[in-house]
């Protein structure tokens, strides 16, 4: 008799086990970090997903944990930005979202990342334009940089949302050129042919009313610089 019942209870217990390994596989998947993304600190963790929040591609907490959200959001962003889509944060994505994945503090890298994400947004934005013209580009990205109205970073500036249209269609993802990277490199160094500008518009295309009520500060090529 004995034999019998602790057979059936056996039976009971091995019955339930798949149902128990999946829930907890589920439970698991949804709420820990994911290994492979280990290599990031819980600081930088937290950086990334401040910036997807920032730029609307992250909707969860800034926990600083690699989780299931964290990941789908890298991996929307790579997918807009013409990265490899792997949800990791490895150099090149990491470049583009403007920071370094490298031990301790990088000033040297950092700064390498914002010039190639400036180069890039230049070449994007203005290649038709004079040497000027770029170089006045990259003023009024690092202008929105320093003012309170826009976020504090370059690659905070340039992925705001609808901020520029080389964003919106793609064409940031386009290889800058040597010309792209001097004039980065010149705003950069303090050049800023715009006299302060935070805005600029093509008054041939330009669709917003409230573009053309900022004060214009200087035309170049065919951009009108704005305060």
């Amino acid at each position: 008799m004995k034999k019998r019942i602790i057979a059936a209870v056996f039976a009971v217990v091995f019955a339930f086990l798949p149902v128990t390994a999946a829930i907890a596989s589920d439970y698991i998947s949804q709420n820990q970090p994911l290994v492979v993304e280990a290599a990031l600190t819980t600081s930088q963790t937290r950086t990334v997903q401040t910036k997807l929040k920032r730029w609307g591609y992250y909707t969860g907490k800034v926990d600083g944990i690699y989780g299931n959200l964290t990941r789908k959001a890298v991996r929307l962003f790579q997918q807009k930005n013409g990265l490899a889509v792997d949800g990791i944060v490895g150099p090149k994505t990491a470049a583009a979202l403007g920071m370094s994945i490298g031990g301790g503090s990088d000033d040297s890298s950092t700064s390498n990342n914002d010039l190639y994400l400036l180069a890039k947004c230049v070449h994007a934005e203005a290649r038709g334009e004079s040497y000027t013209g770029q170089v006045a580009v990259a003023a009024v990205i690092l202008n929105r940089v320093k003012s309170p109205s826009f976020p504090n970073t370059i690659a905070g500036v340039i992925y705001q949302p609808y901020a520029f249209t080389a964003v919106s269609d793609g064409q940031i993802n386009l290889e800058p050129n040597q010309t792209a990277y001097n004039a980065a490199r010149d705003a950069l160094n303090g050049w800023d042919p715009t006299y302060g500008a935070i805005y600029y518009y093509n008054p041939a295309t330009a669709t917003s009313k409230w573009i053309w009520s900022r004060k214009t500060t200087v035309t170049i090529g065919k951009h009108v610089f704005a305060v």
